[in-house]
């Protein structure tokens, strides 16, 4: 009966290595898009504030001229009023309901008056209205413009990476099935910490990969026994011998080749 094959620690380094490569393929995919995504979204945004503002002041300008009309139809009934009253003062009979009517007369012509200055000033807050609008309408086209370029420009990258991506984050899943659940935690907590995300680094120079601290020559025997998963006292890295290193990364570069 074939006995089950143990996973010695340079196993799990190994995998450990691979699982690295394999998201900083992801990383580097990701880091061509930059902030395209971001701008493209920023933009979407900017584009819907600006139709939102134009639907409001086209909806501004509807009740500002509904306003105006109210108030001619305000005007047409005074002097409506005013013809009426005038006509019933060659019919008074005394002076005090003369004067009555002349009051009902003035306090007409007050409202003329009164309903001519707002649509007056309904009128200018038309006028500023419409700049506003046709300034909102040039920076509109131009925004949608900028979003049409920057959109074709994302839809372009994505063309050319989507596939890759979905592939190497399959692999990625598929890896870490492959490592046991303690050194995984610790791997996704030390990738989120460490800068370009970084959380196994082979030894470069006498120091871990992207550090200017030196390693201790003892450490760099303990690191290329690979008999115990040794992490940098620094940044926490787990590290790596150089030739481990180099065996996995043409490993995985055929990999890469293949998606």
């Amino acid at each position: 009966m074939a006995t089950k094959k143990e996973v010695t620690v340079e196993d799990k380094l190994r995998a450990l290595y691979d699982l690295q490569l394999i998201d900083s393929r992801v990383d580097e995919i990701r880091n061509v898009r930059g902030e395209l995504p971001l701008e493209v979204e920023d933009l979407e945004d900017e584009v819907s504030g600006l139709n939102t503002r134009l639907d409001k002041l086209k909806s501004d300008l509807e009740t500002i001229n509904v306003e105006i009309a109210a108030k001619k139809n305000i005007i047409e009934d005074a002097k409506a009023a005013i013809k009426k009253y005038a006509e019933q003062q060659k019919n008074v009979r005394n002076s005090r309901e003369f004067n009555a009517l002349s009051k009902e007369v003035e306090f007409q012509e007050l409202e003329i008056e009164l309903a001519e200055k707002n649509i007056r000033e309904f009128k200018a807050q038309i006028e500023q209205k419409k700049e506003v609008i046709e300034d909102s309408k040039e920076r509109l086209e131009a925004r949608e413009t900028h979003l049409k370029h920057k959109k074709e420009e994302l839809n372009d990258i994505l063309a050319e990476t989507e596939k890759e991506e979905a592939a190497l984050l399959k692999k990625s899943a598929e890896y870490e099935t492959q490592i046991e659940e303690r050194l995984i935690t610790a791997y996704k907590r030390i990738r989120t910490n460490v800068k370009n995300g970084l959380a196994v680094v082979a030894i470069e120079r006498g120091a871990s990969g992207g550090s200017f601290f030196t390693i201790p020559p003892q450490v760099q025997v303990e690191i290329a026994s690979r008999k115990k998963i040794i992490t940098d006292e620094h940044s926490g890295r787990i590290l790596v011998d150089p030739t481990l290193a180099e065996e996995q990364s043409e490993k995985m570069a055929k990999l890469f080749a293949s998606l």
